[in-house]
């Protein structure tokens, strides 16, 4: 059927489970690898690299893990907030996105932040790095979403958006991107920088995961996930996968076979089969039971390669990710004006200084 993954999850009781999965003709088998109190506090956010498992936490580190020896490999201290969202870019880098509002690069061989931008006035909720390694999306608090050229290392331009968006992914094709603001889910086209498809959810949106380009997986916070066809704008499949609220999704391809995995409140991640040609016929495959409530989920695959470029420009610690201030770019119809964030916040406490 195919290699053995790890799937890899975070709970609120500042625990990390890892289970290796095997897959079967019929019923995957699943095995208990590690069981890790990592943080001391909740768990947000899980990465999976080649070699690394990277986890986040409201403890405002980032804790590092081995997955070759299965050992602690160290921790990183920058933010000065709960660690929001974290992506590997290749094997080469790790980009964390924090409440602090800042954006930092990690260098994976020597785990040194080579670069700390403040990306958003408020928290950053959400990133996203582009298939190719070229680009990356990051969305906060402050109701922006920001696009980050990673060959130049700076600021490409930034998106007024109406509301606070929580959710930012890419496609897997990188032709465009999902943006999910409480319970709408926008998808946009690069190419035309214009939404392409909406879908709603009945509840505030909690994870999404694109299993092909055309094929989105939707949680919200029920115990339901919604199988979206973007071509047809239809939800094509609906299923209840737990019995609390689902918080997070994965995905996996085997060949045609498509494999969802889930993780909720109520302490189960759970392997759901998918088939490409009937993506609207869903069943179980196997699950495990934490005894915990999980908050993130990601997948590592023993021996798998990064299919992600490596912007040679991250390495630079001269090149600022901040554009110059004032500068003004049109994209198709919308005109997007670029802000020095770092200026903004020095007038403020200029003003709070007069006052």
């Amino acid at each position: 059927m195919g290699d053995p993954v790890d799937v890899v999850a975070g709970s609120y009781e500042q625990v990390v489970f890892g289970y290796r999965v095997y897959p079967g003709e019929e019923e995957w088998r699943v095995e208990p690898v590690f069981t890790h109190h990592a943080h001391t506090a909740s768990l947000s956010a899980v990465a999976a690299s080649k070699q690394f498992i990277a986890t986040g936490s409201k403890d405002e580190t980032i804790q590092l893990y081995d997955m070759i020896t299965k050992t602690e490999h160290g921790s990183l201290l920058h933010h000065g907030g709960t660690v929001s969202c974290l992506e590997f870019c290749g094997t080469s880098h790790l980009l964390s996105g924090g409440e602090d509002g800042l954006l930092c690069v990690w260098s994976t061989k020597t785990w040194e932040c080579l670069k700390s931008i403040k990306a958003h006035l408020g928290h950053v909720s959400s990133l996203s790095v582009h298939p190719s390694g070229k680009l990356a999306l990051s969305v906060g608090t402050d109701k922006k979403l920001r696009t980050w050229n990673l060959i130049d290392g700076r600021s490409a331009f930034i998106k007024n958006i109406k509301q606070n968006a929580h959710l930012v992914l890419w496609s897997p094709d990188g032709d465009k991107y999902a943006l999910a603001v409480h319970d709408k889910l926008n998808i946009y086209s690069l190419e035309t920088a214009s939404i392409v498809a909406t879908l709603v959810y009945r509840k505030r949106i909690s994870s999404v995961k694109f299993l092909k380009n055309t094929l989105l997986a939707v949680a919200g916070d029920d115990e339901y996930v919604q199988v979206y066809d973007l071509v047809s704008e239809k939800c094509i499949c609906e299923f209840r996968a737990h019995e609390n609220r689902v918080k997070a999704l994965e995905s996996l391809m085997m060949g045609e076979l498509c494999v969802l995995i889930t993780a909720s409140n109520d302490g189960f991640i759970k392997l759901w089969k998918l088939t490409m040609e009937k993506p609207e016929v869903v069943c179980l495959l196997g699950q495990m039971n934490t005894t915990a409530r999980l908050t993130c989920l990601s997948v590592w695959k023993p021996g798998a390669v990064g299919q992600i470029a490596q912007p040679a420009a991250l390495l630079s610690h001269k090149e600022p990710l901040l554009c110059p201030t004032n500068k003004r770019v049109r994209i198709i119809t919308e005109e997007v004006i670029l802000e020095d964030l770092s200026r903004k916040q020095s007038k403020k406490k200029k003003r709070q200084k007069v006052h």
